[in-house]
């Protein structure tokens, strides 16, 4: 069987390796548009890099009223445990050398002002009182919160009340290292074929029923065959699902969204005196996009701040690209979808708007009221993070992503974003069973799956704390998490 896998970012990379280990026997073809592998949105610096198990994202938790709700919480938690399943397995194995080069030990904090204090202690009760955040701390006392996350804490005054909470096992991934050694093991030991500088613009079915690609690479045209094609290009495959004339295709439309962070490098010392990714609460009235965190990341060895997020409006699918590749990826029936959005969603697109005119010293406003003293602390500079494309599906906009598959099994496509990669090996391997369930229900295939994945049972995890505990230890060992 040849398979084609559209993107060579976190999702594709994913899905060729996690399929070419379970099916030896497939056929598996990356193309990818750009120079090499992770470097579109799954690049260090496109993204926050925050590992996302729901430690200290407020939005993961909504609170109605006096209640908390941790079911999306829960869910986000174990989807990570099983990639970092899936990543241990690869630095087990010799994939991967060293796991310090793409997952660090990073506390992840929560910070509140007075105002969001009960709602902090609430649901610091709720969260802890489950295994999968047993470890969790709490407190409203200066002096010990400075002490996990001091340069928040240093500008304030001492008056100033102020809550938080700590997980120390929390994680910094550099998605781009992590998908570039996967591909180049997928390549060297695994057979799969990686083609960069491929752009694909089309791909219809022939009469025969298989997957054609229109391609075109330094001007010249190529095209290839699959027989099953699943598309993870990030923005980039809502055009080709508009062009494969699918039937459900026109159930969905992209809302684009750019983003912009402040940087700076941080010494080997400060880092260590920090070491966390701080997330506060989103104002009043503003999206969930729009929660700000201070985070520490690591890339080639060099350590930086990063603080943001400032989302932008910007007309694009993918970074690096046209306002027209948008326009073309859409059509007439589309049209009434967005303006419903637009509509109903008013208050997105006003702060949207509003935040991409935000200037340097406006973003560094912001920096100073989240962490007062710090802007002048380190040598700050904005820089543009990656493209996300929301789902509009029927006309409703939709924050998370969703696995589309034909109802032949032969085309799959992943769309939207966040949480994104951190999950990628979870919802890859979804991908697969729904678009190869045959190929996976092998005896070889099942008995590999456990030599990857010890528990993907997302219940299991959830409700066997014993069994979780056990993975957890195992995981974290192999990646050097403590």
């Amino acid at each position: 069987m040849k398979v084609i896998v559209i993107g060579a970012g976190i999702m594709g990379v994913t899905l060729a390796t996690l399929a070419k280990e379970l099916a030896p026997e497939l056929d598996i073809t990356i193309l990818e548009r750009l120079d090499g592998p992770g470097a579109g949105n799954s690049w260090v610096f496109n993204n926050a890099g925050t590992g996302h198990e729901a430690n200290c994202e407020l939005n993961y938790t909504p609170v109605d009223g006096e209640v908390i709700s941790v079911e999306k919480a829960l869910k986000i938690h174990a989807q990570f445990n099983v990639a970092k399943q899936f990543w241990a397995y690869l630095v087990e194995k010799g994939a991967i050398k060293d796991p310090s080069t793409f997952i660090n030990q990073t506390k992840h904090c929560t910070l509140v002002s007075e105002s969001f204090i009960e709602e902090l202690a609430l649901r610091h009760k709720e969260m802890s009182g489950h295994h999968f955040f047993e470890s969790m701390r709490y407190s409203d006392d200066f002096d010990e919160i400075k002490s996990w996350i001091p340069f928040t804490m240093e500008g304030r005054p001492r008056h100033e009340k102020m809550a938080a909470t700590v997980i120390e096992t929390g994680t910094d991934v550099n998605f781009g290292s992590l998908t570039e050694q996967m591909a180049a093991y997928a390549d060297r030991d695994l057979g799969v074929a990686i083609d960069y500088g491929v752009h694909v613009k089309r791909a219809h079915r022939s009469p025969a029923g298989s997957w054609v690609l229109e391609t075109e690479r330094n001007g010249t045209s190529t095209q290839y065959k699959a027989d099953v094609l699943f598309v993870g290009a990030g923005g980039g495959a809502f055009p080709l699902l508009k062009r494969s004339h699918l039937p459900f295709a026109r159930r969905f439309a992209g809302f684009p969204v750019g983003g912009r962070f402040l940087q700076a490098p941080v010494t080997p010392e400060q880092a260590d005196q920090y070491r966390a990714k701080t997330y506060g609460r989103a104002e009043v009235g503003a999206p969930p996009m729009s929660v700000p965190h201070l985070d520490l990341r690591v890339a080639n060895g060099q350590h930086y701040l990063l603080f943001g997020p400032f989302a932008s409006f910007k007309p694009v699918l993918e970074k690096g690209r046209g306002f027209i590749d948008y326009l073309r990826s859409m059509r007439l029936h589309d049209i009434p979808g967005l303006l419903n959005v637009a509509m109903e969603n008013f208050p997105l697109v006003k702060y949207l708007v509003s935040e991409t005119f935000k200037g340097e010293q406006s973003m560094l406003d912001s920096l100073e009221k989240f962490a007062p003293g710090l802007g002048d602390k380190f040598n700050w500079q904005a820089v543009e993070a990656g493209q996300r494309v929301q789902i509009i599906k029927d006309g409703d906009l939709q924050m998370g992503t969703e696995i589309i598959v034909s109802s032949d099994k032969t085309y799959g496509t992943l769309l939207g974003a966040s949480p994104g990669a951190s999950v990628s090996p979870e919802v890859m391997l979804r991908a697969l069973e729904q678009l190869m369930p045959a190929r996976l229900n092998t005896e070889e295939a099942r008995s590999k799956l456990k030599a990857i994945f010890p528990e993907d049972n997302l219940e299991i995890l959830a409700n066997d704390a014993e069994r979780y505990r056990e993975i957890r230890d195992g995981v974290n060992h192999s990646l050097g998490i403590v």
